[in-house]
């Protein structure tokens, strides 16, 4: 019954609170609406042919109320709060895969790597329609989560729709950790080095300098590959402090929301260890977020070039609000926009050089172009997105045949992976480019 004392203390609040004349008005229409709430809540209670539980049905009327303004806000039971904590700052057991609802429909955003969801072959835009044979349709986005996630080692079938399938198709996964360490990495070639972000937690800007500095002892880094494909996002803080990592100067993102409290604006701090190697960045359609931001950040920055197919597109911030009872409430409380002021909301980052994914031949012929894998702006409610300057990208992607064949990671990652190889190819141009300007520059002091 709490639900129903923190109502009724919103009405008392809203009677004896004193408003501006311009408000009174809108608070006698929430006052109206507040009052026909409670006439229906009492009706229920009288005359429903099962008797109901008001703290279900209000609970349900707030899970309403937020879902019709936008598909990320939402209201946290105790458990879900504490569910969302273990997310982002310890460890959990489940399928791994980051999920939505697309017109009532559970949907595959993006499979997190190294995870059974990962392994099995879920993909970005999948939509989940049976879970355990019951059907995913009328559940909300917690109680989906609540369903996939469980103890680990037991199994769990979810009937998977692809657009490109005439039939569902069932998978059967057994739940296991899912990893909270987000950075993994490996040296291409000799000073040439590739770092993947899986999602942002608390230690993945730790995590991404222990990386930097363990190859730094190997051998000096000549270039970066940052791979933030199907990185459906995390925490700001850390997106924030990891394209810090890459930048001594500029503006990494800035919000606006409602209230001045919202009006956040980031910027990169002086670093005596800065990096100033060619990076090239790795995104597309599971990219979200605050993968967007870094990405953002790095461009308009112009410390990285950007390869690959238009992000995501979510653009908006959640606030996490705490809850007397110790449940939460998920609210969008603003909108961030890249250094060059562009909001990304709905529209997503855009590539310097736009590059589908290619399955290799070995594999089902998918192409990874943008048109049907799931984004911010099907979603139903979403927010706007409000007019900017935008930037054009080049089609360089181009049909390929890949030989199957045995090698080292390295090789067989470059042969399966044709983003993986085009970024490196520009990588290793840009880095003969910059060793043919070196010698000039030297004359040019000797002079």
């Amino acid at each position: 019954m709490k639900i129903l004392h923190y109502l009724l203390l919103l009405l008392f609040l809203l009677v004896s609170s004193p408003l501006r004349a311009d408000e009174s008005d809108s608070r006698d229409e929430t006052y109206k609406n507040l009052e026909i709430f409670s006439n229906v809540l009492m009706l229920l209670q009288q005359h429903y042919v099962d008797a109901i539980d008001p703290h279900d049905v209000i609970t349900g009327a707030i899970n309403g109320m937020l879902t019709s303004l936008d598909p990320h806000s939402s209201y946290l039971t105790p458990d879900d709060f504490r569910e969302l904590q273990e997310e982002t700052h310890g460890s959990f057991s489940g399928i791994g895969i980051e999920i939505t609802m697309k017109d009532g429909i559970l949907t595959v955003v993006s499979p997190i790597e190294d995870t059974p969801a990962y392994r099995a072959g879920l993909k970005a835009g999948d939509q989940i329609i049976r879970i355990d044979d019951e059907m995913t349709k009328n559940l909300t986005l917690m109680d989906a989560v609540k369903k996939l996630r469980g103890k680990k080692g037991t199994s769990i079938t979810i009937s998977i729709h692809r657009s490109e399938w005439q039939e569902l198709k069932d998978f059967t996964l057994v739940r296991d950790e899912i990893p909270t360490h987000s950075v993994k990495s490996m040296e291409l070639e000799p000073g040439l080095f590739y770092v993947r972000i899986a999602n942002f937690q608390a230690n993945t800007t730790q995590e991404l300098r222990e990386a930097l500095r363990a190859q730094e002892k190997k051998s000096p880094i000549r270039g970066l590959i940052l791979d933030l494909r199907n990185n459906p996002g995390g925490l700001l803080d850390q997106a924030v402090k990891t394209a810090d990592v890459f930048l001594n100067q500029g503006v990494i993102v800035f919000t606006r929301g409602r209230i001045s409290e919202q009006d956040l604006h980031f910027e990169a701090n002086p670093d005596d260890d800065i990096n100033q190697f060619p990076m090239i960045v790795l995104v597309n359609g599971g990219s979200a977020s605050a993968s967007e931001i870094v990405a953002g950040a790095l461009q308009d920055n112009k410390r990285a070039i950007v390869l690959g197919t238009v992000t995501f597109g979510k653009g908006s911030v959640q606030t996490i609000i705490p809850m007397p009872d110790g449940a939460g409430l998920r609210l969008t409380t603003a909108r961030y926009y890249t250094p060059s002021g562009e909001s990304i909301q709905a529209t997503g980052i855009k590539p310097d050089i736009v590059v589908p994914f290619i399955m290799p031949e070995n594999e089902k012929k998918t192409t990874d172009n943008g048109l049907q894998q799931l984004r911010e702006k099907d979603l139903p409610n979403h927010i706007r997105h409000e007019e900017q300057k935008t930037k054009n990208g080049q089609d360089a992607g181009k049909k390929e045949t890949v030989p199957d064949e045995t090698g080292s990671e390295v090789e067989q990652r470059l042969r399966q992976d044709n983003q993986l190889r085009n970024a490196l190819y520009i990588l290793q141009g840009l880095n003969i480019a910059s060793q043919q300007t070196e010698p000039a520059k030297d004359a040019e002091q000797a002079d």
